[in-house]
């Protein structure tokens, strides 16, 4: 099934979590923000939020600076 990960179509498997996009994307989840169809998904959905298709998703790094 397809959703779009910041801006990008991508192409995932049926019934994955947040958390697993994550993870098969290889990012960290300490150091991210998901927004999840317009909505900030808070870190504790991650896991048990499933994707059906279609979904928008951003994913945003936080950087450190000085």
């Amino acid at each position: 099934m397809e959703v779009t990960v910041n801006g990008e179509p991508r192409t995932v498997p049926a019934g994955q979590t947040v958390l697993g996009l994550l993870e098969s994307l290889g990012i960290p989840p300490e150091r991210v923000a998901v927004e999840f169809n317009r909505e900030i998904l808070r870190r504790e959905l991650w896991g048990t939020t499933s994707l059906a298709g279609g979904e928008q998703i951003e994913i945003v790094h936080f950087v450190g600076g000085g």
